[in-house]
């Protein structure tokens, strides 16, 4: 497995565009598909996503690999993303 976070710098663009900016997180597998998937927006509302529960009216577990070049400087320890994931 391998972990990612990464900083949105835009917002939503729908109907909860004012929830604002968000940081990602993901749990892949070493492919780069995503098993976890958590947004955290900056009024304070947590998406999280996995094989439990792949989508609400909000969004879903992304079903395309990751690009893993592109993702490789935002990799995080599994106790971080652990830690992300149990506050939320």
């Amino acid at each position: 497995m391998k972990y990612y976070k990464r900083n949105w710098e835009e917002t939503r663009g729908d109907e909860f565009d004012n929830w604002g900016k968000s940081i990602w997180y993901f749990e892949t597998e070493n492919s780069g598909l995503p098993t976890k998937q958590m947004e955290v927006y900056e009024n304070g509302k947590a998406l999280k996503y996995d094989q439990k529960k792949l989508e609400d009216e909000y969004g879903g577990l992304g079903d395309q690999k990751l690009d893993l070049d592109e993702f490789s400087n935002f990799e995080i320890t599994e106790q971080e993303f652990k830690k992300h994931w149990n506050e939320h």
